[in-house]
């Protein structure tokens, strides 16, 4: 008869064990409470981090609605004093409407052609084979390390030369393509598989054909993510619009704020206006990013893995 003696275990749960063995151990209750306030502490960070970056929008939109007195005396109120729309009624007066009217015929135009131009480019780096194409490749890399600053009196020249300054072709033209737009289209082309092509190849597709039907609506999270980040970049330009126009007429938004900004409206801080125009300005790319956020985070991590 063997000498080990089964004892019951003292939960009462009628399983057995053997003499000598320890009884299990305690649910690990500090480990929880342990992950619940690291989990507390990272929501207080970001909640913190995120009313950090809001504040200043939301003293933007209350300074909007404030009298020059109420502003100028309490800049930092988060709410008015004396509640008013005096401020968007003059910039309705002023030349505000035809500011806006430019940066949406702008920013349509350069969007387009860069989605257009881009994806072409980019299309053509990833899947054509030419002598130069690496050395091709490397420039258009190359470009996008060039500050824009650099590049802001040359432009000047050859606008001037080609008798393009002071146009909306002057304005247009030379935002058509950009270099961070071709090497996220290569990047996404690159990343979808060459058997796709072959069967339209094998019916005599021709390489546009190629393109343009079959593997350009499969980009569709790479151009939606190009599409916004140019309407972004083409409606918040101001460079680019300060060295190829001259004419009032042609003031787009951020070059109409400017003005704004720098002194036109007379005497006095002006910030209801200022940031009237401001707010008014921030509205169409925030319709246009939250509309598409989720297409622009799927986009922008498409092209990091290739299939």
């Amino acid at each position: 008869m063997s000498t080990q003696h089964q004892h019951a275990d003292a939960d009462g749960t009628g399983t057995t064990r053997r003499a000598g063995t320890p009884a299990p151990a305690p649910a690990p209750t500090r480990t929880r409470r342990g992950s619940a306030l690291t989990r507390v502490l990272g929501y207080t960070a970001l909640v913190a981090i995120a009313l950090l970056y809001i504040y200043p929008f939301l003293i933007q939109l209350a300074t909007s609605f404030k009298t020059d007195a109420d502003a100028t005396g309490h800049p930092l109120s988060l709410w008015p004093t004396h509640f008013t729309t005096a401020a968007f009624s003059r910039l309705a007066d002023a030349d505000y409407p035809r500011w806006f009217g430019n940066s949406v015929i702008v920013a349509l135009f350069v969007t387009a052609g860069r989605v257009f131009f881009d994806s072409l480019a980019g299309y053509a780096l990833a899947r054509l084979r030419f002598r130069g194409r690496g050395a091709l490749f490397g420039t258009v890399i190359a470009v996008m390390a060039v500050p824009g600053v650099v590049l802001l009196i040359p432009k000047f020249l050859v606008l001037n030369q080609l008798g393009m300054y002071d146009s909306y072709s002057g304005m247009i033209v030379p935002l058509l393509a950009d270099a961070a737009g071709v090497f996220i289209m290569k990047q996404f082309f690159e990343s979808i598989p060459v058997s796709v092509e072959e069967a339209a190849r094998i019916d005599g597709a021709s390489t546009f054909r190629i393109y343009w039907s079959v593997v350009l609506p499969m980009a569709k999270p790479a151009l939606i993510t190009l599409t916004i980040l140019s309407f972004q970049g083409s409606w918040n330009e101001l460079p680019h619009f300060i060295v190829s126009r001259q004419s009032p007429e042609l003031n787009t938004l951020t070059s109409g704020v400017a003005s704004l900004v720098s002194g036109q409206l007379g005497d006095g801080n002006q910030y209801p206006i200022k940031l009237a125009a401001a707010l008014l300005m921030t509205i169409p790319v925030a319709v246009v990013f939250f509309l598409f956020q989720r297409h622009f985070v799927r986009g922008g991590t498409a092209g990091a893995t290739k299939g």
